[in-house]
């Protein structure tokens, strides 16, 4: 059977899945592939840069045979080209979008409705003692498990996706589960907005609602790198969307979430921007799986007016080197570091510019409990808006108005491809070369 049929057959199966129609086959990418675009389709992340380059290394799909290298510009082309561990890349063209032609009404079990879900399990009617069950609970799950079905699109192992000028991904959960060997590039990725968000009253104080989907989910993977994209709600910030219960009504999770023993992962010069829970690094408090996994390097990367978990850290040796952090939205900040059980987080030479309202002792979190966690902070500068530059110690800054400590660790990173920059280099450094559309093409 020849290639194009083969995929066509995928795509068609795809769609049927999904409950879309079926779209035409994926184009191979050929003449009209910016000849950059295809150069770079082809790099392997540097040896020494950061986690991922440990053991054989991050490739993705840098061996790809002809006709395994595709061109997508539907959601089903996507999911179609990504699937499978054959070494393979994939170009992304224009806009897809992974809710097209489908609303919220559309995923709703016909026994669900907000209305409904919002008397049935006021904490005025229900209390805030249990999570909510029952029939309206039981349909509000089947109803994101429709959208689940579309919105999540599995990434394959040995596979390079990089998207062409003008390109973009909105609605997506791009999920890497269980595979080997990622690579990311190029990528404007937004709005993984989850139509019907969880309530959970026992979730602190007031209760939470919470959001099912991250723009992109590495779960029980190993050897990822995520390089010069941009991530963001595009216009669909959690900050726009009601409150019901007295709480905010959040559509949105992780940006780039890496939990579940994932291991072995660098995330380099990407642009993170209006988000409120960035990246979390390890989903549980238990002693299990996670232990000895979970190392992760984050270095020039770009995290502009984000809420929290830039990064939250359970477990993992996490490398944050020579990154700008841009916090001046003080009514949507709430901290950067948090520093969770077990976490060994190694910070160095990175840049804060704060409003005068965000105080530096807010910038690092203890989520330790009783479980033991160490941060080390070395080189960092900061200033208030155009204000002068001055180093500081979030450090110091946390410990000097909370008890217990935060302390310490002894872990030293080593796997770096160069020397970080000085943090007085880093906002002109990472914001002339940081994201998407800063590769040449």
């Amino acid at each position: 059977m020849r290639k194009t049929t083969v995929v066509a057959a995928a795509v068609a199966s795809a769609a049927l899945l999904a409950g879309a129609a079926v779209s035409a086959p994926i184009a191979f990418a050929g003449a009209g592939t910016p000849p950059a675009a295809l150069a770079l389709a082809r790099q392997a992340l540097p040896a020494g840069d950061g986690w991922a380059s440990d053991t054989t290394g991050t490739t993705g799909g840098a061996l790809a045979d002809a006709d395994h290298v595709f061109t997508v510009r539907t959601r089903d082309e996507l999911a179609a080209a990504v699937a499978g561990d054959t070494p393979k890349i994939v170009f992304v063209s224009g806009g897809i979008d992974a809710n097209a032609g489908h609303t919220c009404a559309d995923y709703a079990d016909p026994a669900y409705s907000l209305d409904a879900f919002l008397a049935a399990y006021d904490p005025a009617v229900w209390g805030r003692a249990t999570k909510p069950t029952g029939p309206l609970e039981d349909a509000r799950a089947r109803s994101a498990k429709n959208q689940g079905a579309r919105v999540n699109i599995k990434v394959g192992g040995n596979t390079t996706i990089v998207g062409l000028g003008g390109s973009k991904i909105t609605g997506a959960n791009l999920l890497v589960e269980k595979v080997d060997n990622v690579i990311l590039r190029n990528l404007r990725l937004e709005d993984a907005h989850d139509c019907f968000p969880s309530w959970d009253p026992t979730d602190g104080a007031l209760g939470n609602w919470n959001s099912l989907y991250d723009t992109v989910t590495v779960t029980g993977s190993t050897h990822v790198w995520a390089d010069h994209n941009n991530f963001s709600d595009g216009n669909n910030t959690d900050e726009t969307q009601p409150l019901y219960f007295g709480r905010p009504y959040q559509v949105h999770d992780g940006a780039l979430d890496v939990i579940r023993a994932s291991d072995l992962v660098t995330i380099s010069w990407n642009n993170f921007f209006d988000h409120d829970k960035t990246m979390l690094i390890g989903s549980s408090n238990t002693v299990g799986a996670d232990v000895g996994k979970l190392r992760v390097t984050i270095h020039h990367n770009r995290f502009a007016n984000v809420g929290q978990r830039v990064p939250r850290v359970r477990f993992g040796q996490v490398d944050v080197y020579s990154n700008y952090f841009y916090a001046t939205d003080e009514d949507s900040y709430s901290y950067s570091w948090g520093v969770g059980v077990y976490a060994s987080l190694y910070a160095e030479n990175n840049f804060l510019l704060r409003s005068a309202d965000i105080p530096l002792s807010s910038v690092v979190y203890d989520w330790r409990g009783t479980a033991p966690g160490t941060i080390t902070e070395v080189g960092t500068a900061t200033r208030i808006g155009t204000g002068p530059v001055s180093a500081v110690s979030l450090v110091d800054e946390y410990n000097a108005g909370h008890d217990p400590d935060l302390t310490a660790g002894t872990w030293v990173p080593t796997l770096r491809a160069a020397a970080p920059d000085p943090a007085t280099a880093v906002p002109a450094l990472v914001s002339a070369k940081a994201g998407a559309g800063k590769l040449g093409f």
